[in-house]
């Protein structure tokens, strides 16, 4: 997974946050892709500590020979319905404006929620009529890390 994370971003960060993330026990969905028996792509969501119920997407990686091809975008659609079918009633993204509303994520859902993420990336998807609409969003401690 790391070796995929990596060469998504083209650094260690993001997969130094995914190792931190798992071995807090804190991925609580995370789902790949397999193209000839290799792993291509993964995505992970984990638990926010508040508000409750709710989830953080990070991060979402494909491999540079497979980007453009619907694989992130098929990651994150799965990983949200199976979010949907447990229980979850929102996630939240940090992310590119312009890619993540198609999934129905929004600025303007995540407004209300007092984050140091605060801003045009910091968007919510709420999953249940009872989602949250306002109060603090706190990811898991290795975001913080």
């Amino acid at each position: 997974m790391r070796a995929v994370v990596i060469a998504a971003f083209g650094q260690v960060e993001e997969a130094d946050l995914v190792e931190a993330v798992r071995n807090a026990g804190d991925a609580t969905i995370a789902l790949v892709a397999e193209r000839g028996g290799a792993v291509v792509g993964h995505v992970m969501f984990s638990p926010m500590h508040e508000p409750e119920r709710c989830l953080g997407l990070a991060p979402v990686s494909v491999v540079p020979e497979s980007q453009g091809q619907g694989i992130g975008a098929a990651l994150i659609r799965a990983g949200i319905e199976r979010a949907r079918h447990e229980g979850w009633r929102g996630v939240f993204v940090l992310g590119h404006a312009d890619y993540y509303p198609r999934f129905g994520f929004s600025p303007e859902a995540a407004r209300d929620f007092a984050s140091p993420f605060a801003g045009p990336h910091f968007m919510f998807l709420p999953l249940t009529t009872d989602a949250p609409l306002e109060g603090r969003a706190r990811y898991a401690a290795a975001f913080g890390d």
